[in-house]
């Protein structure tokens, strides 16, 4: 029996074959994953990491899709999406989130409850696990400020708790957990003023429909900030506003931002990323990083 006839007896309905990957991404654009699974509890995961791990099958943990460009060459192996596991609580300060929950809902959820240091996250369109993974943020506030610990297994399966203190981490970067995969997290928050964070929270939310271009598909600031600088001013400066390849364009409204305007290819706005950067590494010197993660194969 292969593996896809095993996931398909196992998972049911939750198991998808070649589904494209413009359904699962916030760019709305991406060739095929040769399987998507979607994993709710240990025992599915369980499941399939055997399965991998027994067949050497490629494995790839998506969340939100907020953070990733597909190509149209497609992804073989297994997709393991997060969507389903999805709860939220708050206890006391604590608020403890499943990894394929929304950050926005987290943040909501927090500032109705008068726990406050998750509210300037507010309308980052991601999940937990992925604002874990890359410690995702604005607006001067980031997700290992208040995060407490995260639970994880490994690609063997075996489970851990790490606590923020034991994992080294910085500005869009974790070390170590490349081979976890993020089951949860806890925040310990700090009672406040319910009213006024949900004010707070309201101002986050209009300053983003002001400044980015939340009326196309994007993925958000597609480079990492420079030291001392700002990718969105470098492009700016560079006269890279409006650049467009095929479907894809460098946003009019935030330069930092690449959107697919019109039915962009991956290939169209990967071909646009690389444009942004050789220019703005020629006129500047400085060579932007990606924020954003390339999965699968480009034509």
């Amino acid at each position: 029996m292969d593996y896809k006839n095993e996931l398909k007896n196992f998972f049911g309905e939750h198991c998808l074959f070649n589904e494209p990957m413009g359904r699962h991404t916030t760019y709305r654009t991406g060739g095929n994953a040769e399987v998507l699974v979607l994993p709710k509890t240990k025992e599915d995961w369980s499941f399939v990491l055997k399965l991998a791990n027994t067949g050497n099958i490629p494995l790839r943990i998506l969340g939100f899709g907020s953070n990733i460009l597909v190509g149209s060459g497609g992804l073989n192996g297994i997709v393991c999406a997060t969507s389903r596991m999805d709860s939220i609580t708050c206890e006391g300060d604590t608020v403890r989130a499943e990894a394929g929950a929304a950050l926005d809902k987290a943040c909501e959820l927090s500032a109705a409850a008068g726990l406050a240091g998750l509210e300037k996250l507010s309308g980052i369109p991601g999940s937990i696990g992925g604002a874990v993974y890359m410690n995702a943020g604005a607006f001067g506030q980031e997700t290992f400020d208040t995060l407490e610990y995260f639970d994880v297994i490994d690609r063997e399966g075996r489970p851990a708790t790490l606590l923020k203190k034991d994992v080294p981490h910085a500005y869009r970067h974790v070390e170590g957990i490349e081979n976890c995969i993020i089951l949860s997290a806890a925040f310990k928050l700090q009672k406040a003023d319910a009213k006024e964070l949900t004010s707070s929270r309201n101002f986050i939310l209009h300053k983003r429909i002001e400044k980015q271009p939340l009326e196309y598909p994007s993925a958000g600031s597609v480079f990492k900030r420079p030291v001392g600088d700002y990718a969105s001013r470098l492009i700016d400066d560079t006269g890279l506003r409006g650049l467009s390849v095929g479907g894809a364009k460098v946003s009019e409204k935030h330069a930092g931002f690449i959107v697919n305007f019109n039915r962009a290819t991956p290939e169209d706005i990967k071909n646009l990323m690389d444009q942004v950067r050789q220019k703005v590494k020629e006129k500047h010197g400085i060579t932007l990083e990606l924020e954003q993660i390339l999965w699968g194969k480009f034509s």
